[in-house]
């Protein structure tokens, strides 16, 4: 495959399209062949990712583009401290002692992680080299967990409510023997632990006050956006706007997913700016939305083994982007079929809804959406200033493109 081509190719390393599109004043053909080839290094790890490795480029050095397996594994050796860090509260108390172990393993330990593990990537690439000391590096990842642990106080709120079934191929939390209800004081207990651990490993760090008040402002406004979203259903079409969906999207899905990990990482990493601040927030806020359009469209059309749950969107009547979509583009027979099955649970009706959204060629317009959205959001990044490295947000943006799960 010819250089250009490869590197521009829907599937490409999005870092490799920057530096080739930069600031778009080069055609890619003519610019190609300017750089030198020594600056780049090439390796075949996936179909999806064709150059994974970029030394340099106009003599500035570029750090480490991915998240390894070590980084993981090294992320996941730190979890059986903070469980020690938690139970080692109340030393009298066994009966507690083991329900926040037992809580803290099914619901926190899971998942793929990656809201812990982009706090310790983007402090990786935000702080000075003198500060990645393994201390720091150690106290990058408790924060992690610390993200991962909002993520499963979530989590078992939004089942509970949701009336889910399975969460990552099990069954929820509220659905094991002696739980149901008892769900919600379960989720607070891993809420207080989440500031404990604040409490207890940065309380003497300059950034503490700022780091409380950070995660403080991304329970608030997830909390607004859970409780959106929760009266937001279906039967009131009222509710099924645009307007409506984007608040719910950037509350409920994008403050806590994208803007806290990386902000975290900058506070950590000594960078107080505010501006600096808010042009991430920016950026990060638009990552988050299309994240939870990716899930409203997984949700209905993605392989329920790849996700670990079965998709409700549909019966419960959620305001989605699919639904938004379909109600506006539907004829009047097809919105009289949308009015009558939409937010049921028969399964007849739920199927009639599907083929409906299939009909609308709903995949083919999230697809458009999808590359539409991931070229908006490379040039936002283009965009970022100098202190915010391009590659970080270049490398989160790439993991959310065409993800299946």
């Amino acid at each position: 495959m010819p250089f250009t081509k490869m590197c521009t190719s829907k599937l490409a390393n999005p870092l490799m399209k920057y530096y080739l599109n930069l600031n778009g004043k080069s055609p890619l053909s003519k610019l190609s062949n300017s750089l030198n080839s020594s600056s780049f290094k090439f390796i075949s790890c996936s179909p999806h990712i064709v150059c994974r490795e970029l030394n340099t480029v106009s003599g500035v050095a570029i750090r480490p583009q991915t998240i390894t397996k070590d980084d993981k594994r090294d992320f996941m050796a730190v979890f059986p401290d903070i469980v020690r860090d938690l139970t080692q509260l109340n030393p009298g108390i066994s009966d507690l002692s083991t329900l926040i172990s037992k809580l803290m393993q099914y619901n926190v330990s899971g998942g793929k992680k990656v809201r812990g593990l982009t706090v310790v990537y983007s402090y990786r690439m935000l702080a000075p080299d003198h500060a990645l000391t393994p201390e720091n590096i150690r106290l990058a990842q408790i924060l992690g967990w610390c993200v991962e642990m909002l993520q499963g106080f979530f989590v078992v709120i939004d089942d509970l409510a949701d009336q889910s079934v399975t969460r990552r191929g099990r069954p929820c939390w509220y659905r094991l023997p002696g739980v149901g209800l008892r769900a919600s004081s379960d989720a607070l207990l891993i809420q207080s632990g989440c500031f404990q651990l604040l409490q207890q490993h940065c309380k003497d760090k300059e950034f503490y006050v700022d780091l409380v008040e950070l995660f403080l402002d991304a329970l608030r406004r997830t909390t607004y956006g859970q409780t959106l979203d929760y009266v937001s259903s279906f039967p009131n079409i009222n509710h099924l706007t645009m307007d409506r969906y984007n608040f719910i999207t950037k509350y409920k899905t994008a403050y806590y997913t994208y803007h806290l990990p990386v902000a975290t990482a900058m506070y950590m990493a000594g960078i107080y700016n505010a501006e600096l601040h808010r042009q991430a927030k920016s950026v990060l806020l638009e990552m988050g939305h299309y994240f939870q359009v990716q899930d409203d469209y997984l949700d209905v059309f993605g392989d329920e083994e790849m996700i670990g749950k079965k998709g409700t969107d549909i019966q419960e009547g959620k305001c989605t982007w699919l639904a938004i979509i379909a109600f506006q583009r539907a004829s009047p027979p097809q919105r009289e079929v949308l009015e009558s099955c939409y937010g049921t649970k028969e399964p007849e009706k739920i199927k009639k809804v599907k083929d409906i959204f299939i009909e609308l060629s709903l995949p083919a317009v999230y697809h458009a959406y999808e590359e539409e959205t991931y070229n908006l959001i490379t040039r936002q990044i283009q965009q970022l200033s100098q202190g915010l490295p391009h590659e970080l947000f270049l490398t989160l943006l790439h993991k959310l493109y065409g993800r299946k799960q």
